[in-house]
């Protein structure tokens, strides 16, 4: 019992005594507890409930909602990043080493409840994954995305407790710019084809948020070797740690997406005699002619399975032609 008491006190006087006074009472910040149970709410809804409900129904249309959403999205991390720069990070920080300014100057209130709002914005990001489930994008809802989003409040949390300021506010004064730029891409995306054509820089983004993490990890860890602003250790080496996390997490998602894609596309073309450029493989069997030239191994295997097709439709029955033809026969 006296273990458990002297627990509970601990607790409370880090919650109490150890943390900033500035942000104790904004919203959810008294305790972790409440933003613990809306991130593990957000994962079970988007990985369990959401697919269940969505099951036996049809994908929601969304295209004009993620338009509004996407584009108050890059709105919202404009202003975010906006008063990150005023806040300190164009307005007098440093980059080597910066304290946290507990005091009430209006700059430091300034840059408290920007904090507080860029917490604030973890949530808010939520509906990235809520309109992936609504749509049956399920595909998009992976354990990567899903990770992301469900750990940022949470960490985000403790930084607004105890340093809305300083060092360690490097890495929302990154992350807000990158969001820009991926929200924009968002919403062009979900403007349709006519739009998405253009969007050829889609990896670039990956890319980018890469090297926002090996930012953030240089300027956290460069604190081991020198610490003459006194800033609380702990707080440098958890931004750290995290930026390792997500950028080893990012990187192997970009391998994945792209350069293994990539090396599997371009063996595809080699191996289909299609490297060159006479003919572009759709599918097996399938040619779309360039420059006026057929492949001609492309033509025989289309000629073959034509010929299969029309003689003898019943070994394969998947297309409504076919069945008409199997169905006319055995009449």
């Amino acid at each position: 019992m006296d273990y458990l008491t002297t627990i509970s006190d601990g607790w409370r006087d880090l919650m109490d005594n150890k943390s900033d006074p500035r942000t104790r009472d904004y919203p959810l910040m008294s305790s972790p507890f409440p933003t613990i149970a809306i991130s593990l709410t957000y994962a079970y809804v988007v990985k369990v409930l959401g697919p269940k409900l969505m099951e036996n129904r049809k994908p929601f249309e969304l295209r004009k909602v993620l338009i509004v959403y996407n584009a108050a999205q890059v709105v919202f991390s404009a202003w975010l990043f906006y008063e990150s720069c005023i806040g300190g990070w164009l307005n007098g920080y440093n980059l080597r080493c910066e304290p946290v300014d507990y005091s009430n100057s209006p700059q430091a209130i300034r840059t408290a409840e920007g904090c507080w709002w860029y917490y604030f914005s973890k949530f808010t990001e939520f509906f990235d994954t809520f309109f992936f489930v609504m749509r049956k994008r399920y595909d998009q809802v992976s354990t990567l995305h899903v990770i992301h989003h469900g750990i940022m409040p949470v960490s985000v949390w403790w930084g607004v407790k105890f340093t809305p300021g300083g060092h360690s506010t490097f890495f929302g004064f990154l992350n807000t710019f990158v969001h820009i730029f991926m929200y924009a891409y968002y919403m062009l995306a979900a403007m349709g084809p006519k739009v998405q054509r253009y969007l050829w820089w889609k990896k670039y983004l990956t890319v980018l948020q890469m090297i926002q993490f090996v930012l953030v990890m240089v300027h956290s860890f460069q604190l081991f070797f020198k610490n003459d602003c006194n800033y609380p250790i702990g707080f440098a080496y958890f931004i750290g740690a995290h930026a390792v996390m997500f950028y080893f997490l990012f990187s192997n998602f970009y391998k994945r997406a792209y350069v293994k894609r990539d090396g599997k596309d371009k063996s595809a073309v080699k191996a289909n005699g299609h490297a060159n450029g006479y003919a572009k493989a759709l599918k097996d069997g399938d040619v779309t002619p360039q420059n006026g030239q057929l492949n001609k191994n492309g033509f025989q295997r289309t000629f073959s399975k034509f010929t299969t097709e029309m003689c003898n439709p019943a070994l394969n029955s998947s297309t409504t032609r076919q069945r008409v033809l199997v169905n006319a026969g055995n009449k």
